[in-house]
Formats: C-alpha cells, structure tokens, sequence
C-alpha cells in the first residue's frame, strides 16, 4: 500500500468514527438545538468524506455536490442561529 492508500485508510477512519458519534449525538441528544448541531457537522463529515474522495482519486466529479453541501450546510445553520434567537427573545 502506497502512503497516499496509508493515509486514505486513517482518513477514513477517523470519519468513519466521527460520524458514528455525531449519529449518537443526534439520536440521544438532550435538546432540539443539539440535534440540529450534529446534524450539520454529520453534512461536514459527509463533506470532508467527498473532498477526501476527489483528493485520492485525482477527479473533481462532485465538486457541484460539495458546494451544494456547504452551501445547504451554512443556510441550516443560519435559519437554526435565527430561531433561536427570535425564542430567547419572545422568553
């Protein structure tokens, strides 16, 4: 196995780990706000996993995927930070 198979492999791994966490996050989290959370780092994961992708294999296929990502990705966090805002307030 090359060093660039070696680090695909630890890459994977690690994300592999990560996102299983997140899953736990999201299933037991305590709150609404929690959930939300690790559900847009699970959307980074899965986007780190499509860069990591493209970087081993040398294509730039889902590239259009991995804006789209990031773009859903920041939109979900803003409208989330907006609402909870607008409760404390309203509190």
């Amino acid at each position: 196995m090359t060093g660039l198979g070696t680090v695909g492999v630890i890459v994977a791994v690690v994300l592999s780990l990560a996102a299983a966490g997140t899953i736990y996050r999201i299933a037991a989290g305590p709150s609404l706000l929690d959930r939300v959370i690790a559900a847009d780092v699970l959307l980074a994961i899965f986007g780190a996993a499509l860069a990591t992708d493209m970087a081993l294999k040398h294509h730039t296929d889902n590239l259009a995927l991995l804006v789209v990502l990031s773009v859903v990705g920041f939109i979900g966090s803003v409208t989330v930070a907006r609402f909870v805002a607008h409760r404390k307030e309203e509190a």
